[in-house]
C-alpha cells in the first residue's frame, strides 16, 4: 500500500490484503504551514527548540501511525520499507527507529525475498 497523508490514519486492511507498507518519507509537517510557523515561532520566543521539543515529537507519532496500518491484527505479516535516507544519515533518524516496534530491520533487498517466500510458505 502507498499512502499520502490521508493515510496515516483510519485505514484497516487485515490479512494478506496488504503485505507491505511503503512510507517514502519521514512525515515532518510542512514548514509553509502557517499554523505550524506560528507554533515554531511561539516555541522560539519560549526559549524552547521547535525541532526537538515539537516538530520531531509529532513526525514520530505520524510515522507510527502509518506503520501502524501494516500490522493490525495478531495474524497480519508484513514489510515495512522507509525510504527516507534521514533515517541513518541524521541524528534524529534513530529517535524514529526506537519508536517502531520491535522488527528485524534491514537494507538488502535479499532480505525482504526471504522474508517474503517464509511468509508464502508458511501461510500464516
Amino acid at each position: 500500500m502507498l499512502g499520502t497523508a490521508s493515510f496515516w490514519e483510519g485505514v484497516d486492511v487485515r490479512g494478506q490484503a496488504l503485505s507491505c507498507v511503503l512510507i517514502d518519507r519521514l512525515p515532518f509537517a510542512s514548514p509553509g504551514d502557517p499554523v505550524l510557523a506560528a507554533r515554531i515561532e511561539a516555541l522560539r520566543l519560549a526559549g524552547h527548540d521547535p525541532f526537538w521539543e515539537y516538530q520531531v515529537p509529532q513526525a514520530v507519532i505520524a510515522l507510527k501511525q502509518g506503520a501502524g496500518r501494516l500490522i493490525r491484527g495478531s495474524e497480519d505479516w508484513g514489510v515495512l520499507v522507509i525510504c527516507d535516507p534521514r533515517l541513518s544519515s541524521r541524528g534524529y533518524g534513530q529517535v524514529f527507529l526506537n519508536s517502531l516496534p520491535p522488527m528485524t530491520q534491514t537494507q538488502a533487498i535479499a532480505d525482504v525475498r526471504r522474508f517474503f517466500a517464509v511468509e508464502a510458505v508458511t501461510e500464516r
